[in-house]
């Protein structure tokens, strides 16, 4: 097979094609099909970013005003097409991301999905996503305040932020006031210098609803100030865990109340001193000149309140032994 390219002199010669062959893209064909409903890419969502890395038909019948077996009906749609898999335990059938499928569905997810929230204006390459009004004043306030940084770097890194939580956001409310946050988060990030500043230390799992959340705080008071935590999660939750929430305002008081689940981001790593994952496996880039370490601990959305408080103690010994460290 060969198509036909025009040259400056008009002449038309044929040249190699790369296009993918009939049955890949017969196979992908299929596949985006299935996922061509908007049921189905929130339960896909919901399932990728659940805490406990699957969900049941009766999580997922919540996400709509339908019946169990039109759920069940979706998610066998999604089964077919070998993106799902599940289990029967008991009378519930529980559903997990194909292994083999799970990168290509954070992909879709964490790129294309963001990308097609915010609405396009505009003609060819001067297109811009067009954000509420509130995120662009937002970033042009930052811009000002972060001169070291290039306005375009500013504005994409708000964009970025924005469309990142828009994607567990339950009340959308309040996504401009965390997008602020999280965005001067980022950009302190990116501005920081690594000779003069106090060590800064990202803790990762995967919701960042319970023990990345737990270090952090810990970590901030117990070296008031002297080392900076940071916390992040592979796949963010909507909202930090109720039983890990009462530890929080119990360690920072009300400040507590600020904290949220948060996405991680390269650059996030590339500013930390040591990062620590915390049972959401390999999931960080590998920057040079980064210290990096795991910590087997528990899963607070998987324990009993007791079993949180034992958590946390875990946490808080592993975290005096790091701040030791830090700080000779």
């Amino acid at each position: 097979m060969s198509v036909t390219l025009t040259t400056a002199d008009d002449t038309c010669s044929p040249v190699a094609t790369h296009a993918i062959g009939l049955e890949a893209a017969s196979s992908v064909a299929a596949t985006l099909k299935a996922l061509s409903d908007p049921l189905r890419l929130r339960m896909l969502s919901a399932i990728a970013s659940d805490p406990r890395g699957e969900s049941c038909v009766c999580d997922l019948a919540e996400l709509a005003d339908v019946s169990q077996p039109t759920v069940s009906h979706h998610l066998k749609v999604l089964k077919d097409v070998d993106v799902l898999t599940s289990e029967r335990r008991g009378t519930w059938v529980w559903y997990r991301i194909d292994p083999s499928r799970r990168s290509a569905v954070t992909a879709l997810l964490d790129s294309f999905a963001p990308a097609s929230v915010a609405p396009w204006s505009g003609d060819g390459e001067a297109r811009r996503p067009d954000f509420d009004a509130r995120v662009t004043r937002l970033a042009q306030e930052l811009a000002a305040e972060t001169p070291e940084l290039d306005a375009d770097v500013v504005l994409t890194t708000v964009r970025e932020s924005y469309t990142a939580l828009a994607r567990t956001a339950r009340v959308t409310s309040a996504l401009v006031p965390l997008t602020e946050r999280f965005a001067r988060q980022r950009l302190s990030d990116l501005t920081r210098d690594r000779a003069t500043a106090v060590p800064q230390v990202l803790f990762v799992c995967v919701a960042n609803a319970g023990r990345s959340q737990l270090a952090a705080a810990l970590v901030n008071k117990l070296a008031g100030g002297k080392v900076v935590a940071r916390s992040a999660g592979s796949s963010p939750a909507d909202v930090i865990h109720p039983h890990v929430r009462s530890l929080l305002a119990e360690i920072e008081g009300d400040t507590a109340a600020e904290r949220f689940p948060k996405p991680l981001t390269d650059d996030a790593v590339r500013a930390a001193d040591v990062v620590i994952t915390m049972g959401c496996g390999d999931v960080c880039p590998i920057i040079p000149g980064v210290r990096y370490d795991d910590w087997a601990v528990g899963d607070p959305a998987l324990a009993s309140p007791e079993g949180v408080e034992a958590i946390r103690d875990d946490i808080a010994g592993r975290v005096r032994a790091l701040v030791d460290d830090l700080l000779p």
